[in-house]
């Protein structure tokens, strides 16, 4: 029996954002692209949208609507230049106005709302983890206020990010500060997982929190919060100039406030998507890693076509089948060639290929690494 078309579903999801659905001529080159078919998952993106077109239900289970990790792989080599992740965050807005989101999202959605990060954390103990560090209070004396994103205040392997940062921003002589309990989460995970409403109110939340703080210049530790404080708070009056930790700490090797070298292990580095394709910041973390003495190594797929490591887009806090998780899938590329260390500069890429590494049972011969870390080594 041939489906019948639902075309108020689809005027729906055009007006919750995602208005270039219809652009799409059904190509398929975005399911070509992504990296979910090379790992026998059902998901396919061409049909996604295809069904959104069409208002069909079944785009809403979690295997289809809620695998995209939102890497923009397929966005960067539309042809129709359709904005592919506006159309799944409009379709997941639609269902999350519904109630009817995975059941694992909504806990995040719940976490986000209570205690101001996704982990489930109390907000309390949001600084803890510079305890016995010396890291001021953001008071609006300082240069710079140091975000520090959810995952590095309260995942214990992320929080070694954040102070090893720490530990190269002292020894640079920058001037910054943490706000710290009083932080909440950016929203980027909010966005994505298509709670659009609690965003915008925590967006709202935020820049007024800044701006009474008298923030003008923020460093991230992570690429999703710096693609949404850079390309998603102006349009709500969020006015900050934002670096990546990354690109602060290339200018001050360039000024000669940090001095790298003998770091000679054999590091192959991963291009977490919301560094690159979202925000394109593909050659400072290399040349960080050049300067510290590093035998650099490349993926076969990389910069602008790497695969993504799978956390985006809500996946961090979903299963996911062994053989299908992608940053499985570069691990095992990384020991074929001989690595030593994989790494990046993302705590949600850390995380997924710590579990990988652990999983292939190489954990012991290939160090996962954020660049941070690397750096601080030396120093």
């Amino acid at each position: 029996m041939p489906a019948t078309p639902f075309l108020e579903v689809s005027e729906a999801i055009a007006l919750m954002g995602g208005e270039t659905l219809y652009q799409c001529m059904q190509c398929g080159l975005c399911s070509g692209l992504c990296p979910w078919p090379a790992v026998e998952s059902p998901f396919r993106t061409r049909q996604l949208i295809k069904m959104g077109q069409l208002g069909l239900e079944g785009f809403e289970s979690d295997d289809i609507l809620y695998a995209c990790t939102t890497c923009k792989l397929c966005v960067e080599n539309c042809p129709r230049e359709v904005a592919i992740i506006d159309v799944v965050r409009a379709m997941r807005a639609m269902i999350a106005e519904t109630g009817a989101a995975p059941g694992m999202l909504r806990t995040i959605m719940g976490s986000i709302h209570s205690q101001g990060n996704p982990w489930s954390e109390p907000r309390e103990k949001r600084e803890k983890w510079a305890e016995g560090l010396d890291v001021p209070l953001f008071d609006g004396s300082q240069d710079y206020f140091l975000s520090v994103c959810c995952t590095s205040a309260y995942d214990p392997r992320a929080q070694a990010i954040a102070k090893a940062l720490v530990k190269v921003l002292n020894a640079a002589g920058v001037s910054y500060g943490i706000i710290g309990n009083e932080e909440s989460c950016c929203g980027e995970a909010l966005r994505k997982m298509g709670d659009e409403e609690q965003f915008m109110g925590l967006v709202e939340k935020n820049i007024n929190l800044f701006n009474d703080k008298g923030v003008k210049k923020i460093i991230t530790t992570s690429p999703h919060c710096f693609t949404t404080f850079t390309q998603e708070y102006p349009e709500f009056g969020g006015e900050f100039e934002v670096v990546h930790y990354t690109q602060l700490l290339k200018e001050l090797l360039d000024e000669g406030k940090l001095s790298l070298g003998g770091y000679e292990k054999k590091v192959i580095y991963h291009d977490p998507c919301y560094l690159g394709r979202h925000s394109k910041v593909y050659d400072e973390p290399r040349e960080l890693l050049d300067a510290c003495g590093a035998e650099r190594m490349e993926f076969g797929n990389n910069k602008g076509m790497a695969m993504c490591c799978g956390g985006g887009g809500g996946r961090l806090w979903m299963e996911t089948e062994p053989e299908q998780r992608f940053s499985t899938h570069k691990v095992r590329e990384a020991v074929d060639k001989g690595a030593e260390v994989v790494a990046t500069c993302c705590p949600y890429c850390i995380n997924m290929f710590v579990d990988s590494a652990k999983g292939e049972n190489v954990d012991e011969t290939l160090e996962i690494m954020d660049l941070a870390e690397i750096i601080a080594e030396q120093l």
